[in-house]
């Protein structure tokens, strides 16, 4: 959605002195050992101010994680580890120390436990007793036979220890979305996943699947975790064929349009969180004077962990057992992915933000993907220093405003995929990524728009984006924000192949 208007040169100069050489999106695929292991490898993170259902401020946090969800891959959709610990990380936004942490535990997935209505089918949903057949009209009910549930744990830290709460269990997993006849809930009358051509914009109009999924807490959060539509768009393909000058388009600068979605008809598994802003302990950081300079807020990441030792049995299920080790983290979009190079993006997964000043600065101020830029295209963009970097990644947690009034979403007036650069900004700071990151904000585009012009941004701006402006989905404007996963009989992926939508 580009938004109304573009912003002056002087709001787009402030805007690119933080974002620029940020060849920022998701991290997909962002490292070597993290790729082996598909259910912990996290795609994306959103953090935004925005209310809670019943009027409360509060920070939204959204974790898309397992990337390339197939929607038709059935019998056996994808499912959250049940050996993993998904973490919602708040921390300093200037020291990235961790202050308070959410941690997310699923039950088991093996057809040795519980979560079985049947265990003589092969229908995990649709089914559930005895040749009891039909759709799935609410989470958990007769004819979803597999049920996931969770926990979430929450940890707040002190200058000396820290102290944990269990403050959720038995949080219910809603079904994925094999199609009309199992989940007719998700789709509508042509088959295909709601959002394709409606937004749910109330609780009256979100599906029961979904809101059957969100739970309120008694301390105050509201917890999501479920199957997903991927969220991010951009030509990834291209941009990783050695720049495909496909993302440039007619007229050189990607702003067509017409360029194709890597990630269209694509599923992940997403764990989210609602915090009332009056609960956080926010802190000061200072950014950029012109794009605001001191301010206050907290920064946000994700983490994901398993245990030390995993046995493996001829004759029963793995047992996993040991302290939790950190395998992947993410907080600003692609970081590791575009920036860290080979030799240290495995030693960055297990690393904290804490040390991102000493082990990763180099990779923010002398990023290689500029080097490639300009040998591809003849650029002469600056390659370093890039203090301008340094100010976003360093330490790499997505920092966000806390004071701000809530920002608009896809679809509400004066929302820009753009963020600041379509003429977006909340309270003087922009509504989106740097400030956070919502659904819809279109960091490819700001980012190459970055590369292009930084670090003295000096006006004219020029325009560079990938030719993919939109997800193919809309998004939903309530918590948990992400679109209705993609049906399995209606899926298709990168067109010009399979159905491609409504």
């Amino acid at each position: 959605m580009q938004g109304k208007h573009l912003a002056s040169a002087g709001v787009v100069a402030l805007v690119l002195a933080v974002w620029s050489g940020t060849a920022r999106a998701s991290s997909h695929s962002d490292a070597p050992l993290i790729k082996l292991d598909p259910q912990a490898n996290l795609t994306d993170v959103y953090a935004f101010i925005g209310t809670s259902a019943g009027g409360v401020k509060s920070l939204n946090v959204l974790i898309a994680v397992r990337p390339f969800c197939q929607a038709g891959d059935g019998g056996e959709w994808d499912k959250f580890s049940n050996d993993a610990l998904y973490s919602i990380n708040i921390a300093d936004p200037a020291s990235g120390e961790l202050l308070i942490r959410y941690d997310f535990q699923f039950s088991p997935v093996s057809s040795a436990a519980g979560n079985f209505k049947n265990k003589d089918t092969i229908l995990l949903y649709g089914q559930g007793a005895g040749l009891d057949v039909g759709p799935i009209n609410s989470v958990g009910d007769a004819h979803q036979n597999y049920t996931q549930s969770y926990s979430v744990t929450k940890t707040t830290f002190f200058t000396r220890g820290s102290r944990s709460r269990r403050i959720g269990t038995n949080l219910l997993v809603p079904p994925p979305n094999p199609g009309s006849r199992v989940t007719p809930l998700y789709n509508g009358s042509n088959g295909f996943a709601l959002n394709f051509t409606t937004a749910a914009t109330t609780a009256a109009n979100l599906d029961t699947l979904t809101k059957g999924a969100v739970f309120s807490l008694d301390t105050g959060e509201t917890v999501f975790a479920g199957l997903r539509e991927d969220g991010f768009f951009a030509d990834a393909p291209a941009i990783f064929d050695l720049l495909n000058p496909r993302i440039l388009g007619a007229g050189g600068s990607g702003q067509n349009g017409n360029g194709i979605d890597g990630f269209k008809g694509f599923n992940t598994l997403a764990y989210a969180i609602q915090i009332p802003v009056s609960s956080l302990p926010s802190r000061p950081y200072t950014q950029p004077a012109l794009l605001g300079g001191a301010q206050t807020g907290v920064g946000v990441y994700a983490s994901v962990s398993r245990p030390r030792i995993t046995l493996l049995s001829a004759t029963r299920d793995p047992q996993s057992v040991g302290e939790f080790i950190q395998v992947n983290r993410q907080g600003n979009p692609l970081f590791n992915e575009v920036l860290v190079n080979i030799v240290d993006k495995d030693n960055y997964n297990r690393a904290s933000p804490t040390v991102d000043v000493t082990k990763f600065k180099k990779y923010a101020n002398a990023p290689v993907i500029i080097v490639l830029l300009n040998a591809t295209f003849g650029t002469k963009f600056v390659t370093s220093p890039r203090p301008d970097l340094v100010a976003i990644y360093i330490p790499d947690v997505i920092r966000v405003n806390t004071t701000t009034n809530p920002v608009p979403l896809p679809g509400q007036t004066g929302f820009s995929r753009l963020s600041a650069f379509g003429g977006d900004l909340t309270n003087g700071v922009p509504s989106g990524w740097p400030n956070g990151r919502r659904p819809g904000d279109d960091v490819i585009d700001i980012a190459l728009t970055a590369i292009a012009n930084g670090p003295a941004f000096t006006p004219p701006i020029t325009p560079l984006a990938d030719n993919v402006n939109s997800n193919d989905q809309l998004f939903t404007l309530l918590f948990p924000y992400l679109a209705t996963p993609n049906s399995g009989t209606t899926n298709s992926t990168t067109p010009p192949f399979g159905v491609g939508g409504p």
